[in-house]
C-alpha cells in the first residue's frame, strides 16, 4: 500500500491496538515489527504486530483525522478485537 495517505491499525498477540496513518503502510508495519529502523516507542518490543485495518484517505490532514476519529472510537476497537478470534501467545524458540 503506497500512494497516498493512510490510516492503518495494527494489533499484536495481546490484542493491544495500534492506530497511525503513513503513506507506506507496508514500510511501516516493518518499522513497527523492527525490521527497518523507526516505529514509534509504544510499539517496539510489543510485536509481532499485524495490520488489521486500513484506509486510503486524500491528504495528510485528512489521515490525521481519521486516526483521531478511530482512536476515540470504542465500538470500532471493540469489533476489530472480537473479529481477530482466538489469542495466540507468541512462539518461543527453543534453548
Amino acid at each position: 500500500m503506497r500512494g497516498s495517505h493512510f490510516v492503518y491499525m495494527l494489533m499484536n498477540a495481546a490484542r493491544t491496538i495500534y492506530t497511525g496513518y503513513a503513506t507506506d503502510v507496508a514500510r511501516r508495519l516493518a518499522q513497527h515489527n523492527g525490521e527497518k529502523p523507526g516505529g514509534a516507542k509504544f510499539t517496539r518490543g510489543r510485536g509481532p504486530w499485524r495490520l488489521v485495518h486500513a484506509e486510503e484517505l486524500p491528504s495528510k490532514s485528512a489521515a490525521q483525522k481519521r486516526e483521531a476519529a478511530l482512536k476515540r472510537d470504542r465500538r470500532f476497537k471493540a469489533t476489530l478485537k472480537s473479529a481477530a478470534g482466538p489469542v495466540r501467545p507468541p512462539r518461543r524458540a527453543a534453548p
